[in-house]
This record gives structure tokens, C-alpha cells and sequence, in this order.
């Protein structure tokens, strides 16, 4: 069972930590642990249990009405609200709930759902990506666990390769050729990259996690793609990252290669002339309107 201090809940709930020192005391809604050295700490249920609490609080339910509820009542209400909320913060919030509770039908509904009402696409952008992107730093700093993670990135991921099975081939376009550094395996925003590049008519050539050097340069030999595109997120490791970009300008010197990912930001680095960072998902997507646009205009 994971341990969090009250400032990890100040992060996940988005309630300051003096707010939710004033509900323990007023309205007995948490009751910390001490450790032998009598620090306060919280489990997995007091995480559930607070996650379930600020989103009600956040649609206008008064805490006082909130403390009142048993938990079968309080998550009957936050299932009620997260079924008929349309914003993307509700929606984001009821996701990390479920993501703690490891509640894989409720996850795999809030995803449906939205799906279905905004389009994959923008679901992607205005939900995932903004729930992963407080996921991730949630996971580095500790305040949850890798099983968290690895839960919720296999249901968005098992979510991206239907929708790309359901993209249909076309003829014609430009050849791209997707793959994640040796010892990168963190897999969704290639994924989406490749969804988002098969739907503008575009051909992609998948390679997916922890690409080996000398099998990237076969693939690229055989078909001679004109982008190769790759998310860094972890590895290489940020002092390695100038030589790796370096050495991908030498080997493909034919291809425009489109990099993006964490380990790019906040550092001061030269872009080889065949080399173009995005700083966001919504690069690429920018990038394939921009082809769309100069193939209409031949």
C-alpha cells in the first residue's frame, strides 16, 4: 500500500493543504497516520476517499453535505456527476480516480464515453494528454506507484491501436517511419503520433519500443521514409541527448527527423539542419496540415 504526505494530496485534489486540514478537524473527513517518528501520513483509501470529496466539492456540494455521506452514498454521487459532466477537468479528475482504485470498467467507460461524445482525437488532446501529463509527474515525484501508471498507460494504449486498426490505408502521401530510442519503452505519443499521421493519408512505418541502431537503419535502407519521428522521454538520459541527435542527423541524412519528448525540455541544444523538435503532440499534427496544404496546392 502506497504512503502520501499531505502535500501529494495538495497535488492530486488540487485543495491546499490548509483547506484540508480545516475539513479534518471540522468535519473528521481524514483521519492521518503517524509514523514512529510522528509524521503525519495518508494510505490508498484516504487518497480515494479525498480524490472522490474534491470533485463533488468542486461542483458545488458543500462539505458539510459531503462529510455526511457514507462511502457508498459519496461514490454514487461522483459516478452520478462524472456520467453527466461534460468538462475536461471533471472528466480528467474522475480518471484519476479511477486510475487509483486500479477500477478498469469504470476507466474503460469514461473513455468510451468521451470517445464517443468529442471524437478520439480530441479526446487524446483535451483529456488524455493533460490526465498523463499529471500522471507523470505524480509518478516521478513519488506521490504514486508505478503499478498506477502502467495501469492506466495499457488501457489508453489498448484504446490507440484500435482506433489505428480502424484507420483506412491509403494511396499516395508521404512515408513515416515511427520508433522509440533503445531503453525507451514510454509508447503512447508514438502511438497517437501514428493514429494522427494514418488518418491524414499518410503511410507509417511502426517500430515501436526500445529500437536497436542497427535495425532502425535496415528499416530505413529498405524503405527510404521521408521523416523519421521519435518521442524521448527517458532514455537516452538528458546528458546523452546532444550526441543522440547528432549522431541520428549523420546516419539518415536524406530524412527530416521530427523528435519531441521530456528529456528535450529546459536544454539548451543544437537542432542539426535535419532535425526539428516539437514541443508538443499538437506539433505533429500542425506539421500534417501543412503537407495536406502544399499537396492541394500542387
Amino acid at each position: 500500500m502506497s504512503t502520501y504526505s499531505i502535500k501529494d494530496f495538495e497535488q492530486l485534489s488540487g485543495i491546499k493543504a490548509h483547506t484540508l486540514r480545516i475539513w479534518e478537524q471540522r468535519h473528521n473527513l481524514l483521519q492521518p497516520k503517524r509514523t514512529d517518528t510522528n509524521i503525519r501520513y495518508y494510505d490508498d483509501d484516504d487518497l480515494k476517499l479525498i480524490l472522490n470529496v474534491a470533485l463533488l466539492n468542486d461542483n458545488g456540494v458543500k462539505i458539510s453535505k459531503i462529510a455526511s455521506m457514507s462511502p457508498n452514498e459519496l461514490r454514487e454521487e461522483v459516478m452520478k456527476l462524472t456520467d453527466r459532466s461534460l468538462t475536461h477537468d471533471d472528466q480528467i479528475h474522475a480518471l484519476t480516480i479511477c486510475m487509483i482504485e486500479m477500477d478498469e470498467e469504470r476507466f474503460d467507460k469514461i473513455l468510451s464515453t468521451n470517445i464517443l461524445k468529442l471524437g478520439f482525437e480530441q479526446t487524446m488532446l483535451n483529456i488524455i494528454y493533460p490526465f498523463m501529463s499529471k500522471i507523470g509527474i505524480l509518478w516521478q515525484t513519488g506521490a504514486i506507484c508505478p503499478a498506477h501508471e502502467h495501469f492506466m498507460s495499457n488501457l489508453v494504449r489498448q484504446k490507440l491501436i484500435v482506433a489505428i486498426d480502424g484507420q483506412i490505408q491509403k494511396q499516395g502521401g508521404k512515408k513515416f517511419l515511427l520508433f522509440l530510442p533503445e531503453g525507451e519503452h514510454h509508447e503512447i505519443s508514438i502511438l497517437f503520433a501514428s493514429y494522427l499521421i494514418k488518418s491524414k493519408g499518410h503511410k507509417v512505418i511502426y517500430l515501436g519500443q526500445s529500437t536497436p541502431n542497427d535495425d532502425l537503419l535496415s528499416v530505413y535502407k529498405l524503405h527510404q521514409p521521408e521523416y523519421l519521428f521519435t518521442v524521448i522521454t527517458t532514455s537516452p538520459s538528458s546528458e546523452y541527448i546532444q550526441d543522440y541527435l547528432d549522431a541520428l542527423s549523420e546516419r539518415f541524412t536524406s530524412a527530416h527527423i521530427l523528435v519531441t519528448g521530456y528529456q528535450l525540455l529546459g536544454q539548451d541544444l543544437s537542432f542539426p539542419a535535419n532535425v526539428s523538435q516539437l514541443s508538443y503532440i499538437r506539433d505533429i499534427k500542425d506539421l500534417l496540415e501543412e503537407l495536406d496544404q502544399v499537396y492541394q496546392e500542387k
